[in-house]
């Protein structure tokens, strides 16, 4: 396994973190990026997505991103969503392409599936159901990374990950709700993942795949292509891994 450099944004975040602790532990060169400061990255970058040159600097000398930074809820729209998840996904996209970045890792959501009924597993094939502006905004960048790939040549792995809890009240949700058990993403699987597609030596130019830890009930989320892709195999299933901020 070859060892790369890794731009990470969003490193402070709880997927951030367990991306970085992984990522690290597989001996690959990691910086990141976030509105605040990693407390264990040697390089982190303090900086906001809307500030280009900013994500400019970031990008140079690295190989690959994983773009994880966004408002992670649905919330204002004009004053969050739009800088955060729309402007900061072109800012992240057009960056990557001027460095001339090897692989672009996108963060899309499993709300954009929100409100499936069946048949399961959900396929990335399956018509999308977003429910909020939130998940809006995360089929706009799914389309970004296609026009980036398809125009300008960008390898890019859109991810749409399962609940990974942050605090206890996602833990409460996910407690109560069955469906939200099948699709948990613990945060050491979250961390595994990505670094499988970073390890990955794979030619697709643009792909979309789910992410999640081990089913409980019945499987939510097809994994079988990030399972032929890249090798990922979920470790964790709830409520195995919980890691609150």
């Amino acid at each position: 396994m070859s060892h790369k450099s890794v731009l990470v944004t969003g490193c402070s975040g709880r997927i951030g973190r367990a991306v970085c602790s992984e990522l690290l532990s597989r001996r690959h060169t990691v910086r990141g990026f976030d509105i605040r400061s990693h407390p264990s990255l040697e390089d982190s970058v303090v900086g906001n997505l809307t500030d280009t040159s900013a994500v400019e600097a970031a990008m140079q000398g690295m190989e690959q991103v994983i773009h994880l930074a966004a408002t992670p809820d649905e919330a204002d729209f004009m004053n969050e969503l739009l800088p955060n998840n729309i402007v900061g996904v072109y800012n992240i996209l057009e960056a990557a392409r001027k460095a001339g970045i090897k692989r672009t890792v996108l963060t899309s959501s499993v709300q954009m599936n929100w409100r499936h009924e069946g048949p399961f597993p959900i396929t990335v094939d399956m018509p999308t159901t977003p429910a909020t502006m939130y998940a809006a905004t995360k089929a706009f960048a799914e389309s970004a990374g296609k026009v980036y790939s398809s125009e300008h040549g960008l390898q890019v792995v859109v991810v749409r990950p399962g609940f990974c809890p942050r605090e206890q009240a996602h833990v409460d949700m996910i407690a109560e709700w069955p469906d939200a058990q099948d699709f948990y993403f613990s945060a050491g699987d979250a961390g595994r993942f990505f670094s499988c597609i970073v390890d990955a030596e794979f030619k697709d130019p643009y792909c979309v795949v789910f992410g999640a830890s081990r089913w409980v009930h019945r499987p939510h989320l097809d994994l079988e292509i990030p399972r032929k892709l890249f090798g990922y195999e979920p470790q964790n299933r709830w409520p195995e891994g919980v890691v609150l901020d």
